[in-house]
């Protein structure tokens, strides 16, 4: 049986995404968790940010952020069923940007580019991650 070489690359990018959807599960349990001593020291505009998502919403949030991180780990040990985690990853990440951008004031609060910034981002990246493993699979790299 040929043993198929998988390139630096690929590792490289499996890292940096294990690494950013670590940093997205870190996100999620701090504005989960959010302290009300941590509320009192936002700025008052910020603070009140917290009070505009409803509950469904830390519920996608964390379908997005989980998938994530599942997917990237199946990067890392090679397996095809990372493909589908980032399907479902995608699945949280698209209701919870479309809810930040248009159903709360972070556009007021933070203004029209940083607030619009890590949405563009995080719904590329999650279109890539599913692109990726979708090329990593064809390539005989995902089992």
């Amino acid at each position: 049986m040929e043993t198929i070489k998988i390139p630096v690359w690929f590792w490289i990018l499996a890292v940096f995404f294990l690494l950013w959807n670590i940093m997205g599960v870190l996100s999620f349990f701090s504005h989960v968790f959010i302290s009300d001593e941590m509320l009192t020291k936002l700025p008052e505009d910020q603070s009140a940010l917290y009070g505009d998502y409803p509950l469904w919403t830390n519920v996608v949030f964390a379908i997005a952020v989980f998938g994530g991180l599942f997917g990237s780990l199946g990067l890392i040990l090679k397996k095809k069923w990372a493909k589908l985690a980032f399907i479902v990853s995608l699945g949280g990440i698209i209701p919870q940007m479309i809810h930040n951008l248009f159903f709360t004031k972070s556009i007021e609060v933070y203004g029209p580019g940083q607030a619009a910034i890590m949405p563009v981002m995080v719904v590329t990246f999650g279109v890539f991650l599913i692109w990726f493993s979708k090329y990593a699979t064809h390539k005989n790299w995902l089992k």
